[in-house]
């Protein structure tokens, strides 16, 4: 019996049949709909069932991968080894209130969050309205868009570590900076969020998000699998404009694409390969350092084999 049918007996005992795929291809669970297959994908529905699933990794020392949302990553070909944790909306997307404090599962989509505060005329979201990504997710790249973040309103996480036990983390521990976390470090898995948000006009705040929504719709490709922004701000400048500047919009490898709507992105215009895009992202690399001698950084989490 080889590990995954071990493993997968030891899963059924502690989830449902539908909570697990063996050899799942990750173009179906990526904003990319790029990568080779994971070994096993596994959708917790609780901390307890992280804490369980943790200590089983453990027991058959497997490789582990936690994934919020799948956007914000580049699942190379070769697909990922080992179990990938993946927090979905639909078995971990609870969200609830108490006064103008928001609590939201790990799997919560952003969008979904932020219009569960709108509808409550709670103030402090708003930015987050088109951020493609989970809110475990959003923490653990400590998201923003349009002056917020999600650094000013993160109250606490409550978080499984890889020995299976729960921590609750404050806000000032996450050492939230410009696209980082704690998190990216200490190999927990984030299960709820807490937010503290400000009781605000509801027409405001539904005026505002459709403001940032139309902007978003504008200038972003939204109508193409991404990963999201692709590189880091430089300090002083936009990656975006940098390689506008440059001439690239619309330059290929393969199914790869630097987006002709917005630089910053680069895009998936037809069974584009984890190659593909690396190779893409070298080349632009390469001649915005030639001509502005200026270093990008990749925002995308680059995963897998």
């Amino acid at each position: 019996m080889n590990w995954q049918e071990s493993f997968g007996k030891e899963l059924e005992k502690n989830l449902s049949r539908e909570q697990f795929i063996f050899n799942a291809p990750m173009t179906e669970h990526t904003t990319f709909k790029i990568g080779g297959a994971a070994d096993v994908l596994i959708f917790p529905s609780s901390a307890q069932e992280v804490a369980t699933i943790f200590k089983l990794i453990e027991e058959f020392k497997i490789p582990c991968t936690i994934l919020g949302n799948g956007s914000n990553v580049l699942v190379l070909d070769n697909g990922i080894r080992g179990a990938v944790i993946k927090f979905s909306d639909k078995f971990f997307g609870n969200i609830r209130k108490d006064g103008t404090k928001i609590f939201a599962c790990a799997g919560a989509k952003l969008k979904d969050v932020s219009n569960f505060a709108a509808e409550n005329n709670l103030s402090g979201l708003e930015f987050a309205v088109g951020i493609p990504g989970s809110i475990g997710g959003a923490v653990f790249m400590n998201a923003g868009a349009y002056n917020g973040e999600m650094k000013n309103i993160v109250a606490q996480v409550k978080a499984v570590s890889p020995a299976g036990e729960l921590k609750i983390f404050s806000g000032e521990d996450l050492n939230l900076g410009y696209r980082q976390s704690i998190f990216q470090s200490n190999g927990y898995a984030i299960c709820e969020v807490e937010l503290n948000l400000n009781l605000g006009n509801f027409d405001e705040i539904k005026n505002t998000m459709a403001d940032f929504t139309q902007k978003r719709e504008s200038k972003q490709p939204l109508e193409l699998p991404s990963a999201g922004s692709t590189f880091k701000r430089p300090k002083g400048y936009f990656a975006g404009t940098l390689i506008d500047k440059t001439g690239l919009k619309g330059l290929r490898v393969g199914g790869a694409m630097v987006s002709e709507k917005h630089a910053g992105f680069v895009v998936n215009v037809g069974n584009a390969t984890a190659a593909d895009v690396l190779n893409l992202i070298e080349e632009v690399k390469r001649r915005v350092r030639e001509v502005h001698g200026v270093t990008l950084t990749p925002e995308v989490r680059i995963i897998g084999e």
